[in-house]
């Protein structure tokens, strides 16, 4: 069983969050869109690559519905994240907000 490791509770309910919104807006079908370890057929990154638009975590939302969207099937192996010993988090208030407008983008187009 995956999870987390070491986040304090402001990042525990973030995470908790972009994944319920995610999951409202865009049912992907998947367990967590917002960080995990991932592995592609090449075939589904010559097909989906050149259509994202999207950066920052929305960008691995994106690549899920439109991956979906196609047909591809999608596995998830669950892994447990462990938060860095060195180092900050990029998430704050900016990589908040492209991730709501990337998920109200995606909602409308995709």
């Amino acid at each position: 069983e995956g999870g987390v490791y070491g986040w304090d509770l402001k990042r525990k309910i973030t995470s908790r969050g972009a994944n319920f919104l995610a999951h409202f807006f865009l049912n992907p079908q998947v367990s967590d869109l917002t960080g995990s370890f991932r592995l592609y057929d090449r075939k589904a990154l010559e097909q989906i690559l050149p259509r994202v638009q999207c950066t920052g975590y929305a960008f691995q939302m994106e690549i899920i519905v439109l991956a979906r969207k196609a047909g591809f099937r999608i596995s998830e192996v669950p892994i447990v994240f462990v938060d860095r010993l060195y180092g900050e988090s990029k998430l704050g208030p900016r990589e908040i907000v492209l991730y709501l407008k990337g998920l109200i983008h995606l909602f409308f187009h995709t």
